[in-house]
């Protein structure tokens, strides 16, 4: 039987097998294209609307690329990748394995194996994701405007909900690294609406089992209103909103801090009322970064980087990564460890970069070199001064 008779059949017993729904998953391997990068290709079938497609996972040395496509397009990519580039293809349907591949002279074998259970066929376009927010039963999230009576998230409040379990998600971690009872006082500044305030509280209380006391620190008097009144009906003991802004809160003692998308140096308000509150964990997603922006225009400092910061946007982006680096360097100088790092953002959410500092008893850190890191810094980018260094008064 001839290699072109082989793939024919192999490709016939592949369309076959969608309507059937014997389909599983396709695993390509042993590649021989051109693309230096590219190591493997798995295929499922996968529903996206209503409408089956064939998802390809392209398995790179460095990342995964997913792609999807119509069944017929799907199949076609398949056969094709058989006949170039893949000398391995070893297809899983619900009763058997199909193993097609290339031997060195160039002949195609197929082998074939019963498997001793039968595989399941998964439609779902990813793995169902275990919310640690779950919409059932949460008042608050039907005040908000999340869900409706019975729990089900509206369709217009799906980006909402899970970016709530998104930030969430990402403090999970933080706070389980630390020792348990550490988080009494939470302080959530410049707290808006409150999505995310009152997903932490139900977080702390409901799912960690601590007895946390939340605040959400709002300049909005109508929103602080709407808030409280939703946590009294949510029977929210340890949570409140308070009116002011965040320079002019006080509180002597803070165990975790939180402040998303504070304007310019609201967040460098918000670092130094974690610091001066001894906060074990802060978290900032900082917004605008007008003040050194400014700084930088002014000062217009003559180095390698100065071809770039005569274009907006990489001006822009420029003073984005000095404000956010000096913010983890004082954060580094009172003892925290420091990260900066980046999440996927949503419609709602543009800006993706978080500062996190965690309170650590490690050996001390040099001061004296991170305070000459950032006078280093300042020199080189023309800035005067930083907000925070302002603030926290070395």
């Amino acid at each position: 039987m001839s290699n072109q008779s082989i793939l024919q059949d192999f490709h016939k017993q592949l369309t076959d097998s969608i309507p059937a729904n014997v389909f599983v998953k396709i695993s390509l391997g042993n590649y021989q294209g051109n693309d230096k990068e590219l190591k493997n290709v798995y295929v499922r079938r996968i529903k996206i609307k209503k409408a089956e497609m064939l998802s390809f996972t392209y398995r790179n040395k460095t990342r995964d690329i997913v792609k999807n496509f119509s069944i017929e397009d799907g199949l076609t990519r398949i056969s094709h990748f058989i006949s170039n580039d893949f000398r391995i293809c070893t297809f899983f349907s619900t009763e058997k394995e199909v193993i097609v591949e290339h031997d060195k002279k160039g002949a195609i074998t197929v082998r074939e194996r019963l498997l001793k259970t039968q595989a399941p066929v998964v439609l779902t376009h990813d793995k169902e994701k275990k919310r640690l927010i779950q919409p059932a039963g949460k008042n608050y999230l039907q005040e908000l405007n999340i869900t409706d009576a019975t729990g089900t998230v509206y369709k217009n409040a799906q980006d909402k909900y899970k970016q709530i379990n998104q930030y969430v998600a990402l403090l999970d971690p933080l706070i389980r690294s630390l020792p348990a009872g550490k988080f009494k006082k939470v302080v959530d500044m410049g707290s808006g609406k409150g999505y995310l305030t009152f997903a932490l509280y139900d977080y702390l209380v409901n799912v960690l089992k601590t007895e946390a006391s939340v605040t959400g620190v709002e300049y909005r008097q109508d929103l602080v209103d709407l808030c409280n009144k939703i946590a009294s009906k949510s029977n929210f003991r340890g949570l409140d909103f308070v009116q002011g802004t965040i320079e002019d809160y006080v509180s002597e003692e803070i165990n975790l801090l939180i402040a998303l998308h504070a304007c310019d140096t609201a967040t460098d308000d918000a670092i130094y009322k974690g610091i001066k509150g001894n906060a074990e964990l802060i978290v900032v997603a900082p917004c605008c970064h007008k003040q050194i922006r400014k700084q930088i225009e002014k000062g217009k400092a003559v180095n390698e980087l100065d071809f770039l910061t005569k274009y907006g946007i990489f001006l822009e982006r420029q003073a984005e990564m000095v404000t956010d680096g000096i913010r983890a360097l004082i954060l580094e100088y009172f003892g925290y460890k420091t990260k900066v790092f980046e999440f996927i953002s949503d419609a709602h959410t543009p800006k993706n970069v978080l500062v996190v500092g965690v309170k650590t008893k490690e050996q001390a850190v040099d001061k004296a070199e991170i305070l000459e890191k950032i006078k280093r810094t300042k020199s080189y980018f023309g800035i005067e001064y930083h907000h925070l260094e302002t603030l926290v008064k070395f």
